[in-house]
């Protein structure tokens, strides 16, 4: 039985440029107590396909044709006639969603526990002590630790996962029908990720719940979905069993995606792109080998940091966290060194300490045999050009007040390089043509790009000034699949072109073996582990390690 049916949907945005057609067609069906994945990229139509059933459309949006039919009991409802005050009453009782940033969706300045308790007295008729009562059994039931503590905390003061768990928490208060997961796990570290999978698949068995799981990667989707709709520039181009999709999918975009992801099973010397199936060009094949240079870049002895959590009356340190605890390591020149662990494990701290963003409670870290601690204010100026780095977020990383080309020509101007304004042009569009983008970039916004094409200009900036060494902090992890393939290849040519030297922080093993020489494995700010890329991942020597790459998202047909 089918509890939600989408029939021959499609939709425009208005805009200045005319009327943009961002859905042709769309059909889909979610069966009582399974899982349907919607997979694609970002603009594919996902995420407007979810918010269309819940009436969540932007103002400029335009139905044109279809319906969307919600089954409560005997009657289906078609949810495109209803008004505001009407899907009030189906939005959050009935059809719950949880959004792919819980940061952004829950109020920073209410109590994680508050927010939920709103939710459940606006559906239902409770006095708000059993409303409390009812969200500490909820955060119970979503294996959220010690709940009252979580009850009193902001948002900002819990993790990423447990931000997760209080949405899903919020999402299923009210016993809903129908539960739509719009990318609830990118970005998250591997384990909370297989951790988040099994705890909405375990939800769906206690509640008898429906689920639409939307996702960019279908070995995510794999894990949790019963059936699976590939969606490509707004159109449906297949959909079937899980099985029929994922061992036997009829469409190139479909086996695109299904490459892009780095091998579990073997190290790939490059890997594949969505260009190479839909364009049916031929794949270059480009040996990496190991590297095996002994000449030491980065050298880092006994190297500690600590946050002072706790002060007395007097000022003196109580108590402190120590984000980096006594980590020895050298990297050497013209390898890439994976860092690895979940969040929390201080590898952005590291990664800070190294760029000389952040400062060392103890210890010292040398580069090309200087000491960063002794450095001249010239000399310092010197070093910050050699190392650089590249952000998580690109978006937030960029001026959004500023052009492309002076967010490029400033350190060029910084650094006094290029005799005039015509020549920093220049070597900013010398280096666009090494990260593929059009000279036009430079007189637009960071607005105006798509994800992947803010995180080459984020290249494009770190490579401005001829480093000899980036740290990668997180490069890649909130892309697609198919974007994130091509950013990684783009990182491996240009090491290659300009002989540079990596630091690539992830949280993603697959993602760090594919890239890495060596990998080094952290966990609570201390080092577990380093050795080669396939010695770590072949045969790990810790526990941690091991629990890493068994939380990889394989595609299974369990």
């Amino acid at each position: 039985m089918n509890i939600l049916e989408i029939k021959n949907l499609s939709l425009s945005f208005k805009s200045n440029q005319g009327v943009i057609s961002v859905l042709e067609n769309v059909n889909l069906s979610i069966e009582k107590d399974k899982t349907i994945g919607i997979v694609g990229e970002s603009g594919s139509g996902k995420s407007i396909t979810a918010m269309s059933i819940l009436g969540l459309l932007p103002k400029n949006a335009i139905i044109d044709s279809g319906e969307i039919l919600f089954s409560d009991g005997d009657q289906k409802i078609n949810l495109i006639d209803l008004n505001e005050k009407e899907l009030q009453k189906i939005r959050g009782k009935h059809i719950s969603m949880i959004f792919q940033e819980p940061m952004t969706s829950l109020n920073p300045s209410v109590k994680c526990g508050i927010q939920v308790e709103e939710a459940i007295m606006q559906h239902t008729k409770i006095s708000r002590r059993e409303a409390h009562r009812k969200v500490i059994d909820l955060f119970d039931e979503v294996k959220l630790p010690d709940p009252e503590r979580i009850f009193s905390s902001y948002p900002h003061e819990i993790s990423g996962g447990q931000k997760q768990r209080v949405m899903i928490a919020m999402a299923i208060s009210t016993n809903p029908k129908i539960l739509i997961a719009d990318e609830p796990s990118t970005a998250l570290d591997v384990t909370v990720q297989k951790a988040i999978i099994e705890l909405l698949k375990d939800i769906q068995s206690k509640f008898g719940i429906s689920i639409l799981f939307i996702s960019h990667d279908l070995a995510v989707v794999s894990q949790i979905a019963h059936n699976v709709l590939v969606m490509y520039k707004g159109k449906v181009i297949e959909s079937g069993t899980k099985n029929e999709i994922l061992f036997n999918p009829s469409e190139a975009y479909t086996k695109g995606l299904m490459s892009c992801r780095p091998d579990t099973t073997k190290k790939q010397e490059r890997l594949s792109t969505l260009s190479d199936y839909m364009n049916k060009t031929e794949k270059k094949s480009v040996v990496r080998k190991v590297r095996e240079n002994n000449e030491v870049l980065l050298e880092i002895k006994s190297l500690s940091k600590k946050y002072i959590t706790e002060r007395n009356i007097w000022g003196v340190e109580k108590k402190a966290n120590k984000a980096v605890d006594n980590i020895n390591l050298k990297v050497f020149k013209g390898e890439t060194l994976g860092l690895v662990g979940e969040s929390g494990c201080g590898k952005t701290t590291l990664g800070r300490i190294i760029a000389k963003l952040i400062e060392l409670s103890s210890g010292k870290v040398f580069y090309n045999g200087h000491s960063l601690g002794d450095l001249s204010k010239k000399e310092l100026r010197k070093f910050r050009r050699k190392v650089q780095i590249i952000f998580q977020d690109p978006y937030s990383s960029l001026n959004p007040s500023k052009t492309i080309g002076n967010l490029l020509t400033e350190p060029l101007v910084v650094h006094n390089i290029g005799k005039n304004a015509s020549e920093r042009k220049q070597l900013v569009f010398d280096i666009f043509d090494k990260v593929k983008l059009n000279e036009s970039s430079y007189y637009k916004y960071p607005h105006e790009f798509s994800g992947g094409q803010r995180q080459r200009i984020a290249i494009a900036r770190a490579l401005i000034l001829k480093p000899d060494f980036i740290i990668c902090d997180e490069s890649v992890s909130a892309l697609d699949i198919s974007i994130q393939a091509e950013i990684l290849n783009l990182l491996n040519d240009l090491k290659d072109e300009f002989n540079l030297t990596y630091i690539f922080i992830s949280h993603d093993l697959s993602v760090v073996r594919y890239m890495s020489d060596r990998i080094m494995v952290m966990q609570n700010g201390k080092l577990i582990e380093i050795n080669q890329a396939e010695i770590i991942y072949n045969s790990p020597s810790s526990d941690y390690t091991q629990r890493l790459i068994d939380s990889i998202p394989r595609i299974t047909n369990n």
